[in-house]
């Protein structure tokens, strides 16, 4: 085994709850046992501490009312009992300890009580689930950034992860105020809104209101239809199918497969 494999797999034991205790990691005794699960437990903590006051910080904006601070989740019983599943960075994981956070601030009794509560913590948790996962750490080739239309492109289809969220308030109105000084609870218009969101290859997390077309083509895009497909069964001109999928590519929704 080279230099960088031995590398590779120390990091794999202290990011990987289970592998640390598969036969695979413990016949090669590298290292006390309890020490690198003492020190991965260390790790688990500041990597889901960063993540849950990152992703939860409007509901850590409203701890004064609720009387619950997201992070001190990490100090509970219950994320101890997550510890050994944990993968740090994988989706499953970020859904589990995400899960723990909404129990947790729900349990809070915020007074008064915010009527859009419930729609912010599943926008916090989508957010900090979506942005788990692999990505690319290096530039794209200039195939990944070649625009839509561009004649080389096969099918779209829609990214794994990625998230349509439908909440009855309209959050963005809402999130800029509650990072602000207030002494009274900003309130969020109570219209249905639709979000998309999305990771871009590099982990960049964004989200952008979802119109009727996108919402078509994110049902449609299956890595089969072409773009003249797309733009026959949503009803839509093909411009306006390749704009689309141009801002959804940009976002991080969609990828293209090029020709070979």
């Amino acid at each position: 085994m080279t230099d960088r494999a031995l590398h590779d797999l120390v990091i794999r034991a202290l990011a990987d709850a289970p592998f640390r205790r598969s036969a695979e990691w413990r016949q090669r005794a590298l290292a006390d046992p309890e020490r690198v699960d003492r020190f991965a437990r260390f790790l688990a903590r500041h990597f889901y501490f960063e993540r849950i006051v990152h992703f939860f910080k409007y509901s850590g904006a409203l701890a004064r009312l609720t009387g619950r601070r997201p992070d001190a989740v990490l100090s509970q019983t219950s994320f101890d009992a997550l510890l050994p599943s944990l993968v740090l960075g994988s989706q499953d994981s970020a859904r589990a300890v995400a899960e723990l956070v909404v129990a947790h601030v729900k349990s809070g009794a915020p007074s008064p009580p915010i009527p859009y509560h419930d729609d912010l913590l599943r926008y916090e948790q989508t957010m900090m689930v979506v942005e788990a996962g692999p990505r690319v750490w290096r530039e794209p080739s200039v195939s990944e950034t070649k625009g839509v239309g561009s004649g080389e492109w096969e099918a779209p289809h829609k990214v794994e992860g990625t998230a349509l969220l439908d909440l009855i308030y309209d959050l963005p109105a809402v999130l800029p105020k509650l990072l602000r000084p207030w002494t009274t609870v900003p309130d969020a218009p109570a219209r249905p809104v639709r979000l998309i969101v999305a990771r871009s290859r590099h982990g960049r997390v964004a989200v952008a209101k979802a119109t009727d077309a996108i919402v078509s083509i994110m049902d449609l895009a299956d890595g089969r239809k072409t773009l003249d497909d797309l733009a026959r069964e949503a009803g839509l001109r093909p411009a306006e199918v390749q704009a689309t999928l141009q801002g959804l590519t940009e976002l991080g929704a969609v990828r293209f497969s090029t020709g070979s």
